[in-house]
């Protein structure tokens, strides 16, 4: 295996692992809305609270990556992770809500991890071959697949605790092996700038806005639907803890699945297009979706479908990101556009929650909305992102060469 190769795979390993801790409240939402008598709202909060850590704190994220490499921050996170989910441990037994929701904010940090994989692999990969890189590591999101079906059984085979201390050794085994065995690439230059002028100076990029806002729309919608979607399946459905974690982890693998080909297509094709195609097809499975059709096979594929176009439009943006982005702030942008799309997946859940139709068990409200959205995002992909600027800024990237 070459070197570039053994990278990527330790790279998307951690990030497995740690969006693995990242999504363990969101499987056990049900069972802790049961212990402790929570409402629709409250439910909603809980499971989105680590989401909105994970999303905001990818900003300094991707900062201190740019400045001091991956082989520092993905340990270091991930060592950071270990303390957070114990403690999510020691709320869900003394059946504290206030307790939980401040544990779950720390385990926010398990998903910053995405914001240093980014930066860490354009430096790695050579222009043409971004777009499969970026996208192979994003299917690392697939923890959330791993988690929505192993958590709670885990916990019916091992014990709540026990569950728990498996995926903290898991996390500390992580963080050994990469310390040992992965390196920045040689092309890789620390920048010395200060972080605050850094953050700014990228906020300062049109295109940071534009792909953050596309970011939110894809990555977001999938991060809501695989954190919620246990409640959802529960309240619309009726299914128990396990049945629903089941189906969760088939929507997630869906998109785990169709995120390296997003990143694949956008290096043949052009992102525009694969983007096109995302937002297209998520917008008429969010319309669909609204209408609650019947069990089994219809709202099965038509989950499957929605999760699959999501996962398209995640592997496609970055491809655009390395294209449009100056080298030297890659890190500092892909964290606020990483931020946009966990953040993407923090405003969903809370919006189901207000919106939900206890009398019809219907979330056709938030549906709505989510297929507006995309709408949105359909447009400004194919009429408001200027084609210009992406010849003017790729010039010098692409002429950069990377080691194998």
């Amino acid at each position: 295996m070459s070197e570039r190769m053994k990278n990527l795979v330790l790279a998307t390993w951690t990030f497995t692992i740690t969006f693995w801790a990242w999504n363990m409240i969101a499987p056990l939402g049900v069972r802790y809305a049961t212990d402790l008598g929570l409402d629709s709202t409250e439910k909603s909060v809980l499971v989105a609270i680590p989401v909105l850590v994970g999303s905001l704190g990818r900003i300094p994220a991707g900062a201190l990556t740019d400045r001091f490499g991956a082989r520092l921050m993905f340990p270091a996170l991930t060592v950071l992770t270990i303390p957070a989910v114990l403690l999510v441990a020691l709320a869900g037994t003394q059946n504290s809500y206030p307790l939980l929701l401040v544990c779950g904010f720390f385990l926010g940090v398990a998903g910053t991890t995405f914001a240093v994989g980014i930066p860490f692999l354009n430096a790695w990969f050579p222009p043409e071959r971004r777009g499969f890189a970026t996208g192979v590591f994003g299917a690392g999101m697939g923890g959330t697949a791993l988690s929505a079906y192993f958590t709670s059984r885990f916990v019916t085979w091992f014990g709540y605790v026990t569950t728990h201390v498996i995926i903290a050794a898991a996390l500390a085994v992580t963080a050994v092996v990469v310390w040992l065995f992965l390196r920045d690439s040689s092309t890789w230059k620390p920048q010395r700038e200060p972080f605050v002028p850094k953050i700014i100076g990228a906020a300062r990029l049109p295109i940071t806005w534009e792909m953050a806002f596309l970011y939110a729309a894809c990555f977001g919608g999938f991060v809501a639907f695989s954190t919620y979607l246990p409640t959802y399946l529960h309240d619309v459905y009726a299914f128990d803890l396990a049945e629903a974690g089941t189906r969760t982890a088939g929507f997630a693998v869906a998109a785990v699945i169709c995120r390296p080909l997003g990143g694949i297509l956008a290096d043949r094709i052009g992102p525009r297009k694969v983007l096109f195609i995302s937002f297209l097809g998520a917008m008429v499975m969010a319309a669909i979706l609204a209408t609650r059709p019947a069990l089994e096979w219809r709202a099965g594929l038509s989950f499957v479908l929605i999760a699959g176009f999501m996962g398209l439009g995640s592997g496609a943006v970055f491809t655009w990101v390395a294209q449009l982005t100056p080298p030297q702030r890659v890190g500092s942008v892909t964290g606020i556009v990483g931020a946009a799309g966990g953040l993407g997946g923090f405003f969903p859940p809370l919006v189901m929650g207000a919106t939900y139709n206890e009398v019809q068990h219907s979330y056709t409200t938030g549906l709505i909305l989510l297929a507006v959205v995309t709408g949105l995002a359909l447009i400004l992909t194919e009429f408001l992102i200027v084609p210009k600027r992406t010849s003017e800024q790729t010039r010098a990237p692409e002429k950069s060469r990377t080691p194998e």
